[in-house]
């Protein structure tokens, strides 16, 4: 039941940028270093808890909240309506759609809730790219981890949602678990087999103590 974070820089590639754009310029003409601002992706395959840990997250840390299934297009939702498992191409738009929502609504806070599966490695690095033209903005994944057969019942049990349990199979073959490096940078891992109030709290926990971190 513990999480995992070992972030210890700003995860992807090396991007170069001037002095001017890691500073902002104060009304004196001084530079004077920026404040941050956090995009909390919560991620994993159907039936994780994506939609009830970013919910309690967003209300306890009084942030705007971002339900990424929202943001599929009617083509994606008819497809996993029937089953029909999204290609990497369904999925581009999407995660450039919710990375761009995201920091718009950071013109408005210091800090936005965004569920999202994030399955791959590269689903993740569309999501990254904030960071490099917004120098001030720190992603961070909190990665919620099950195994397939516990994700099978929770998926099994709802009412009315567009996800079958036998996306949950299709997902987890594509799934990519965040590597040692991912880990090492901007991933945390939290294990939601638990009860609910204890995967929130276990969430909540690794949010405070990475703002705690935060200069």
């Amino acid at each position: 039941m513990l999480f995992t974070d070992k972030r210890a820089r700003p995860y992807g590639p090396t991007v170069m940028m001037s002095h001017h754009s890691m500073n902002s310029v104060h009304m004196n003409g001084h530079l004077e270093p920026e404040n941050h601002q956090h995009i909390w992706i919560i991620t994993g395959p159907a039936g994780c808890g994506k939609t009830t840990v970013a919910k309690y997250l967003a209300e306890e840390l009084s942030l705007p909240y971002i339900e990424g299934d929202d943001y599929h297009s009617q083509a994606n939702r008819d497809k996993m309506r029937s089953g029909i498992p999204l290609t990497d191409a369904d999925r581009w738009d999407w995660l450039i759609i919710l990375r761009e929502e995201a920091i718009t609504r950071l013109q408005h806070s210091d800090g936005v809730v965004v569920t999202c599966s994030a399955l791959r490695h590269r689903y993740r690095d569309v999501i990254r790219v904030a960071n490099y033209g917004h120098p001030s903005i720190h992603i961070h994944f909190i990665y919620l981890s099950a195994s397939e057969e516990l994700l099978l019942q929770r998926v099994g049990a709802r009412q009315g949602h567009y996800m079958h349990s036998n996306m949950v199979h299709s997902q987890m073959m594509s799934l990519e678990p965040p590597d040692s490096d991912e880990e090492n940078n901007d991933v945390i891992t939290v294990d939601c087999s638990g009860p609910t109030d204890e995967v929130q709290e276990m969430a909540l926990e690794a949010v405070r103590e990475k703002l705690e971190e935060d200069p």
